[in-house]
């Protein structure tokens, strides 16, 4: 589990929402800590009074969360150009190894929709991501079931470890999803006739999931995204590593986890590149 988590706040459920998320991740006694960023806007002729004027605000509004919430958590503010890279700094600054924070509060209950500043948190953060979907505040309970994307690749060795220690730490079940997507046309070709048939794929991705210890694995052929999704509404939490290129432990997104970011009907927690 997480030792040190940060928790984006804003004043609305949506930031309520990531702290019920960061209470369910977070080890015990680890560390807890609820962030407000403040974002710049310029303002001609402004003086010191104004930053003294944004801190106090921001000190307000975190006191009012953490009451709200009922938490034992540090208060953190910034003020940066947005959201996203305000949260970026502050999980640098402190040494956090998870973000924590909510969808767009125009989603539909139970749906993760990304908006803007849950965006900017996900794309190059320095550390592990959770996204809690719109109303979890309300339904979050003891996490029971725990689903990895899982494809063999390092990424998803990352996530199914992670996932090992979380459900170590709550009892969860494990289940994982392993979707054989179509070739495309240019690795037909390169194939040739020698390439192994669909069903053959997903038959060897079915015995690469039998062979993990305690998990429960399926494999399916189809759009990864869209599978994925569909898996999501069998768990309370859904773990995915990310692509693997960009710098070493910062989050990078393919297409796949886009469209999870954009339509999961659970958790969801995406995981930074590691050093191989």
């Amino acid at each position: 589990m997480f030792a040190h988590v940060i928790a984006g706040v804003d004043g609305g459920a949506n930031g309520r929402d990531a702290v019920a998320l960061a209470r369910q991740l977070i080890a015990p006694g680890a560390r807890l800590a609820l962030a407000h960023v403040h974002e710049l806007t310029p303002v001609r002729g402004a003086s010191g009074a104004y930053g003294v004027a944004e801190n106090a605000e921001s000190r307000r509004l975190l006191e009012t969360e953490r009451d709200a919430t009922g938490v034992d958590a540090e208060l953190l503010m910034v003020t940066a150009s947005s959201a996203g890279r305000g949260l970026h700094y502050l999980a640098r600054e402190h040494g956090a190894d998870l973000l924590a924070v909510g969808s767009n509060p125009r989603g539909l209950v139970g749906s993760v929709l990304v908006g803007d500043v849950t965006r900017a948190a996900l794309i190059g953060a320095p550390c592990a991501v959770a996204v809690a979907p719109t109303g979890y505040e309300g339904s979050a309970g003891t996490l029971t079931r725990i689903g990895i994307a899982y494809d063999g690749s390092p990424e998803s060795e990352v996530a199914l470890r992670c996932a090992r220690e979380l459900a170590a730490g709550t009892g969860a079940a494990l289940s994982a999803l392993a979707v054989v997507e179509p070739l495309s046309y240019g690795a037909i070709v390169r194939a040739g006739a020698g390439r192994e048939s669909e069903e053959e794929r997903v038959a060897s991705a079915q015995q690469e999931l039998d062979a993990l210890e305690g998990v429960a694995g399926r494999a399916v052929a189809g759009d990864a995204g869209e599978e994925l999704v569909a898996f999501g509404e069998g768990v309370d939490l859904l773990v995915v590593g990310s692509r693997g290129y960009g710098p070493i432990r910062s989050l990078m997104f393919g297409s796949t986890s886009t469209h999870l970011a954009a339509n999961a009907r659970c958790a969801l927690l995406v995981l930074p590149r590691e050093d191989e």
